[in-house]
């Protein structure tokens, strides 16, 4: 599955919470930098080209909606950045975390009791 650009990712964040959308409904929920109507559309089409997004059509109009939940595109993103960023390592992960000062002693030990309880 290809790589998502960030403007892509919000489109998707759009379509993952409304479900289903035209290409009007899509614009109406963008807060930043909204794009003109024919390029949004061209990243919506891309994003069904990317085998993320389906439609239907209804005459000359598309409704959107995504193909892939946001569940497996979790998955595959943070697959993709431990690899890549983190040596494949959810120890260099978490440890990254601690030293940013962005997860807690308290966070952790919650962590690990989820951790305990699959054993």
């Amino acid at each position: 599955m290809q790589k998502l650009t960030n403007k892509e990712e919000e489109i998707m964040q759009i379509l993952w919470r409304l479900k289903k959308a035209f290409v009007k409904e899509v614009m109406a929920e963008i807060t930043e930098e909204t794009p003109h109507y024919n390029t949004l559309s061209t990243i919506i089409r891309n994003l069904e080209d990317k085998g993320y997004v389906g439609h239907n059509a209804f005459g000359n109009t598309h409704q959107y909606y995504p193909i892939i939940t946001i569940e497996e595109y979790r998955k595959r993103f943070m697959k993709n950045a431990i690899e890549n960023y983190f040596n494949s390592s959810y120890k260099n992960l978490v440890s990254f975390f601690a030293e940013e000062d962005k997860i807690s002693a308290k966070e952790l030990r919650e962590i690990l009791e989820i951790i305990e309880k699959k054993e």
